[in-house]
């Protein structure tokens, strides 16, 4: 079991920048893929961005690379998501995700089904 809990949501003018943290605890160790994935209401779900904790590959949507950087804190457990450049587009829940059963190529075409999800922060982007 990993249970997630993120901070870091906010309001922010286009252009802004915010960063969303994600703090993990339970059955931590290992490799295994952690990410960010987003949800509006009425819209789909979107896999924004993807780790692989132990060799530290990353995976981004088209819609945020260049933007948003994923990383982690293995010492704190934490996972992270620095977004700069926002849109009003990015308006969203942000949920951070984990899933132990993948690692490496898996991580991208697995994110929106990973196991363990956390509790969701509100990101608003205003134009």
């Amino acid at each position: 079991q990993v249970q997630l809990v993120e901070s870091g949501g906010g309001s922010v003018q286009a252009g802004g920048s915010l960063r969303l943290s994600c703090t993990a605890s339970g059955y931590t160790s290992g490799r295994y893929c952690m990410g960010w994935i987003r949800q509006a209401p009425g819209k789909t779900r979107e896999g924004v961005a993807a780790i692989d904790t132990g060799g530290g590959s990353t995976y981004y949507a088209d819609s945020v690379k260049g933007r948003f950087t994923i990383s982690q804190d293995n010492a704190k457990n934490t996972l992270y998501l620095q977004m700069n450049s926002l849109k009003p587009e990015d308006t969203s829940i942000y949920y951070c995700a984990a899933d132990r059963r993948f690692y490496g190529s898996a991580c991208r075409p697995y994110l929106e089904r990973f196991a363990y999800w956390g509790q969701g922060t509100q990101v608003t982007v205003s134009s």
